[in-house]
This record gives structure tokens, C-alpha cells and sequence, in this order.
């Protein structure tokens, strides 16, 4: 129950169980509403669901976005660290890491069942 604050009493941090028709999903809300704060972070969510899921790295997100890498790296980070899109594959490219990205199997669910209630 919210205090006068707005914050959650029971110090949870605003988590809940959201029932799907199939199964229960732990959802923290504060952790979701500051990992989609941003427009870009929206941007980076939305072009990983085109097509039923497309697995991207950065670089080919910041191409696609057209900013630069640094800034869609800093988002990619932070929306892995929020667990809204998962690491799916690492290769060596000159020197350096370059990391795939996805959207998890739940996420691209809950996308393909709101586009068919359209």
C-alpha cells in the first residue's frame, strides 16, 4: 500500500506478480519505469521486436538509431542490467568484445499477443 509519499510501505520497492492467463511474473514497477525512462531506451526495445525479435549489437543499433555508440552502448547496458533484454552472443572483433542483444522470450510474447488484440 502506497504511504503519503507515494512510496511503497512494505519496502519492496513497488514489486508485484502480474498473472498472464499462463503463469505468474514477478514485476518490479520502480526498476521498469527507470529502465524505459528514457526515449532511447524505448527505441533501443522497440527495433529488438521488429520481425518477432531481432538479436543486434550496439554498433548495428547506433547505425540503425543513427546516435552515436557510446550512447547506445550506456542504454543497451542499462537495459541488460534491468533484465529487459538479454545477451545472446559475444564474437572478437579487432581487438575488442562485441556482445548480441535480444529481448527474452516472455517480452516478445506479451508483444506478438498485444499486436494480435489489436
Amino acid at each position: 500500500m502506497p504511504s503519503q509519499n507515494g512510496h511503497s510501505a512494505n519496502g519492496n520497492g513497488g514489486s508485484a506478480t502480474v498473472e498472464n492467463g499462463h503463469d505468474s511474473v514477478p514485476v518490479n514497477w520502480e526498476r521498469l519505469a527507470r529502465a524505459t525512462a528514457h526515449p532511447l531506451r524505448v527505441s533501443i526495445l522497440e527495433i529488438l521486436g521488429i520481425d518477432g525479435g531481432r538479436t543486434l549489437s550496439p554498433n548495428e543499433l547506433s547505425r540503425e538509431l543513427q546516435i552515436p555508440l557510446s550512447n547506445t552502448n550506456y542504454h543497451v547496458t542499462e537495459l541488460a542490467k534491468a533484465g529487459l533484454i538479454k545477451l545472446t552472443r559475444q564474437r572478437q572483433v579487432r581487438g575488442a568484445t562485441e556482445h548480441f542483444y535480444c529481448l527474452p522470450a516472455s517480452t516478445l510474447e506479451r508483444q506478438q499477443s498485444a499486436a494480435l488484440a489489436r
